[in-house]
């Protein structure tokens, strides 16, 4: 994989509940040359073990930011292209043209993004495909991985 002098991509947890999905995605992030960003409250301690087991040994190789809340992340990281993945919208994911640098932003696994996210960032909402009918949503760990191997199939793993 070539080499990025700035996360090719931003991976963005609100108040995420649980911490083996945290892990999971810190490693995620580590493996792919992104940036995890945590919006507080958190559901767990970062010292908590399920965090370290699931992320195994890659933990001290996480680009890792901790914000106290939204406001405190829109003006610690002003981030750039921000994508909102959602159940609640019937834009597809595969739909949306990556960028290098963009923000992918996910809720929590029990109520999903904050009720204001919905109208305020609703041009940037997309949504996972789930043609099966008896499952509400993926898991957020493998949502995270879907979206973030959709944007760098896109732009780094193209034929040029």
């Amino acid at each position: 994989m070539e080499e990025c002098l700035e996360p090719c991509f931003n991976i963005v947890l609100v108040a995420p509940e649980i911490p083996q999905n945290t892990g999971t995605i810190g490693r995620l992030c580590v493996c792919t040359d992104a940036s995890l960003h945590l919006i507080r409250p958190l559901g767990f301690s970062l010292d908590e073990a399920h965090v370290r087991r699931a992320g195994l040994d890659y933990w001290p190789y996480l680009n890792l930011n901790v914000y106290e809340n939204w406001d405190d992340f829109l003006e610690r990281a002003q981030p750039g292209r921000m994508i909102f993945c959602s159940t609640k919208t019937e834009r597809s994911l595969y739909d949306y043209r990556f960028q290098e640098g963009d923000w992918l932003v996910f809720g929590n696994e029990g109520h999903g993004l904050p009720v204001e996210f919905y109208e305020r960032y609703r041009d940037q909402l997309f949504t996972i495909p789930m043609p099966g009918i008896h499952c509400r949503s993926h898991n957020l760990a493998n949502s995270a991985a879907i979206a973030l191997y959709e944007g760098l199939r896109q732009t780094r793993f193209s034929v040029r």
